[in-house]
């Protein structure tokens, strides 16, 4: 899905991954050591400088592999992140013991958001936008 958004994307101003290798990689900052140098980084699929606004494209892994977890996580200390902006599939269908299953991806993520940002034992430091496809 990213590929498919990322000229559009960088329209708008964003950085956006260009591969999986290291090269194409945006690594935020989340901790700072000698010289200034960041000595701690998450990598995040796209950033806009100006907005504030990391952006996060998950797939097949974005509820059962927990990566919405590691990336509401990851977006919390990474430097210069004000928004974040979550895109997940409305459902994922996968074989499960031999039969299908379909998970509502996208309702499963919107219970999560709202459990974070609806807690009074919880302060989000960032805004979420969560995009169904």
């Amino acid at each position: 899905m990213l590929k498919e958004l990322a000229s559009d994307l960088a329209r708008l101003g964003f950085i956006v991954e260009t591969a999986k290798a290291t090269k194409g990689k945006i690594p935020r900052p989340v901790f700072y050591g000698e010289n200034g140098l960041p000595s701690l980084r998450y990598d995040i699929d796209a950033y806009h400088p100006v907005w504030r606004c990391g952006l996060e494209v998950e797939a097949g892994r974005a509820i059962l592999g927990n990566a919405i977890f590691r990336d509401l996580f990851q977006a919390m200390v990474m430097t210069d992140v004000d928004h974040l902006c979550l895109g997940i599939p409305n459902v994922y269908k996968h074989k499960s013991g031999g039969r299908s299953v379909t998970v509502r991806y996208y309702d499963k993520a919107i219970s999560i958001a709202y459990a974070l940002y609806g807690h009074t034992r919880v302060t989000m430091p960032y805004g979420l936008t969560v995009i169904g496809y």
